[in-house]
């Protein structure tokens, strides 16, 4: 299936849409303001040790302090035995760490000391003197070729190891050895920062997500890559002839009067991306809530009729849906607990069928993702693997005036509770009279069919009150004045 790679750059940001047969598969957004930390190496300091938790929370230089579990704490093999932490580290250490997960919500990074340093077609393990190969290359015979052969361009006196990238099935030994020297400067550098600077530093960091593109995202299937930006097609050009010299006859400068993403509908898609409901073609529909425990997909028929009978309409809908799924997973970088709630089938051989074109769809997404069979529910578990913010999250903020809830008080509970609180008011405070300031759906409610019950409540008091209307306020803001 070929595949297109379109990137746009801004000042602000760089937008990365990869595209199948012209529909938007993946999107990458990177902010200039909040560029994100995967892959950064630092030079942190022990702040506090929680041997309940057996983990540690390190000052590298955020916002929040990152944390770092026992698991994640490198040990050579020959000598790696289970020790508590409180054995291994202690408060006000220097620690060199690096990012393995981004900040989400309130959760802060997640730190490991294992670093590994990614290039074109080698990642390189510092601390481990291995030779590994990526598990997405499958033929046995391919793989023991390229150990052989990384094997051979190491030196035996050479102190770490190597990881195999899957895009090095094909690749000559003069760009592993150019990968090769690559890591090793990029790793002696970090040793020479980390020597001389005081933590909390940033020694390295991950590449730009334009250089990334070039690094991770090419595949043989891709055809083209276009760049909307003079300037940095000329430096992806010159980053791409030093480390990446295949992408090279790829890169194309986008030159057209219509911006890049408006031409190919990215733009549409991004918002079609925020919304809780994906139309099926079919007439079906999707609804997909995401919390911050897990991500629900509701599976609904909506107007689709099938030909036949109901177990029919019902399976061709899930069929569709279970595509739909997997690409809206993909765009919308949804991870962690995802579960799937396809409309309930009778037919065995029904639902057999939904979860193979469930699990053919997954097969083209790169990030790591384990799906389990059919509940006794009905239900659908899955897990992706959530390294970076979703769509919804780096694009969007909780409402304000909800506060992320998805639904405000009406205009009658908000009344009630000023009666309420105009009643404690009262008892508590003896004032001359009293002023109601609130949103106009509110006052108007107090003008019209709630009058009868604020003039009770005067006449309760023996205090006169009045009402403001105040067009600013959010629906369920109030504030009761004294005078």
């Amino acid at each position: 299936m070929s595949e297109e790679i379109l990137i746009n750059f801004t000042p602000q940001e760089t937008r990365v849409a990869v595209m199948q047969q012209g529909v938007v598969q993946e999107l990458h957004i990177e902010r200039t303001a909040s560029r994100g930390l995967v892959g950064n190496v630092y030079l942190g300091r022990v702040c506090r040790i929680l041997p309940g938790m057996q983990s540690a929370f390190i000052d590298v230089g955020l916002d929040r302090t990152a944390f770092l579990h026992v698991a994640d704490i490198w040990q050579p093999r020959e000598t790696a035995t289970e020790r508590p932490i409180e054995k291994i580290l202690h408060d006000g250490q220097s620690i060199l760490v690096q990012v393995v997960k981004d900040p989400i919500g309130t959760k802060g990074a997640r730190l490991s000391t294992q670093v590994s340093i990614a290039g074109r077609m080698l990642v390189h393990l510092p601390q481990e003197k291995h030779i590994g190969i990526s598990q997405r290359i499958e033929s046995e015979a391919e793989r023991e070729v390229l150990r052989e052969k990384i094997t051979r361009l190491v030196p035996d006196d050479e102190p770490g190891g190597f990881i195999v990238r899957t895009m090095a099935e094909n690749a000559s030994d003069e760009e592993f050895i150019t990968d090769i020297a690559y890591l090793r400067k990029t790793w002696a550098d970090i040793r020479e920062k980390a020597r001389v600077s005081a933590p909390p530093t940033l020694l390295y960091q991950e590449l730009s997500l334009g250089q990334r593109v070039l690094r991770d995202f090419v595949n043989p299937e891709t055809t083209r890559i276009f760049i909307d930006s003079r300037e940095n097609f000329q430096k992806l050009t010159a980053f791409a002839q030093e480390y990446t010299p295949a992408v090279m006859p790829l890169l194309e400068h986008y030159t057209g009067q219509r911006p890049l993403f408006d031409l190919h509908g990215v733009e549409d898609e991004i918002q079609k991306a925020l919304a809780r409901r994906v139309d099926l073609k079919s007439g079906g529909y999707l609804i997909m809530d995401q919390t911050e425990a897990m991500t629900t997909i509701d599976v609904n028929t909506g107007g689709f009729v099938g030909v036949r009978n109901f177990d029919d309409t019902i399976f061709k809908t899930n069929l569709e849906a279970a595509v739909t799924i997997a690409r809206q997973l993909r765009l919308r970088n949804l991870g962690g607990i995802i579960i799937v709630d396809f409309i309930d089938m009778e037919n065995e051989e029904h639902k057999k069928a939904v979860l193979e074109e469930f699990n053919k769809a997954l097969s083209s997404d790169h990030t790591r993702l384990t799906v389990n069979g059919f509940t006794a529910l009905g239900l659908v578990e899955m897990t992706r693997k959530r390294t970076r913010e979703s769509l919804a999250h780096v694009l969007c903020q909780p409402c304000p005036t909800c506060g992320g809830r998805g639904e405000v008080k009406t205009a009658r509970t908000v009344a009630y509770e000023i009666l309420r609180e105009l009643l404690r008011e009262a008892r508590q405070f003896n004032a001359r009279e009293y002023r109601i300031l609130a949103g106009p759906a509110v006052v108007n409610l107090f003008l019209d069919e709630e009058s009868q019950a604020l003039a009770m409540l005067s006449d309760f008091i023996g205090k006169p009150v009045s009402l403001q209307s105040e067009p600013s306020y959010s629906p369920e803001q109030y504030d009761i004045v004294l005078m």
